[in-house]
């Protein structure tokens, strides 16, 4: 039987998730809880629509030809890797149709352990391109605001990088949690370690998820922060050397 993906949600044409024009798949499910989630409607696996990925594939390959040279699909979450075997077969089938692969993750299922390992080295070879967002640098302060810690997430970027996967980096810019010149240094020395980040990214935070918070009945702690001002973000992107 053909794994199926629980599906949160669809964006036919994405600008921001990738490179080029993209076609997002959002699926459901993440065990972290960032203070700062503008989508902790994906957080469980309820309510979804589940489709094989074939049938997912067929309706992103309605858009191809908005693809040009180099969009294809993205695959975000929630935390997608919490999906892996639907995963596998979908960018599977895509680099079988020549379909350029994004994920976009924050990493936090990732471990050397079987079986999740083995799977990963196998998804590792249909993935063109790994989105990775890291939340904090320090661990501490990770779990403090994501609820997990993150040797785990800074060891797949290693890993990534030893096997020469392109990677894109997100930083969310927090004001007053992840925007000291401190953890942006820390932040910059450890990218700069790894041999195949092609971008680093400044992702300033934003209230327009808070609404949902409210919408589920959990209690938002960022009431009173924020958005960074646009100083606040050209000062972090220096200090990352960006």
């Amino acid at each position: 039987m053909a794994v199926k993906g629980k599906i949160h949600s669809i964006e036919s044409f994405g600008s921001a998730d990738g490179p080029g024009v993209r076609y997002i798949i959002f699926l459901k499910g993440c065990k972290m809880r960032c203070k700062y989630c503008h989508n902790p409607d994906t957080w469980g696996a309820d309510g979804v629509t589940e489709e094989t990925a074939e049938e997912v594939l067929k309706k992103a390959m309605r858009y191809k030809n908005y693809w040009k040279n180099n969009g294809g699909i993205t695959v975000s979450g929630g935390e997608a890797l919490l999906q892996i075997d639907f995963l596998i077969e979908l960018f599977k089938l895509a680099k079988e149709n020549n379909v350029h692969t994004t994920l976009d993750t924050s990493g936090n299922p990732f471990t050397r352990e079987e079986p999740f390992f083995g799977k990963f080295n196998e998804l590792m070879k249909y993935t063109d391109l790994y989105m990775l967002d890291i939340k904090h640098i320090d661990n501490e302060e990770h779990k403090k605001l994501t609820g997990q810690p993150n040797e785990n997430i800074l060891d797949m970027a290693k890993y990534l990088s030893e096997n020469g996967k392109a990677m894109w980096i997100r930083h969310v810019l927090v004001p007053g949690y992840t925007d000291s010149e401190e953890q942006l240094t820390r932040l910059k020395e450890f990218i700069d370690s790894l041999d195949t980040v092609d971008r680093v990214e400044i992702l300033p935070y934003h209230t327009l998820g808070v609404f949902k918070w409210k919408e589920l009945g959990i209690p938002y702690e960022l009431e009173d922060v924020n958005p960074p001002t646009k100083e606040e973000v050209e000062r972090a992107k220096r200090i990352l050397g960006i």
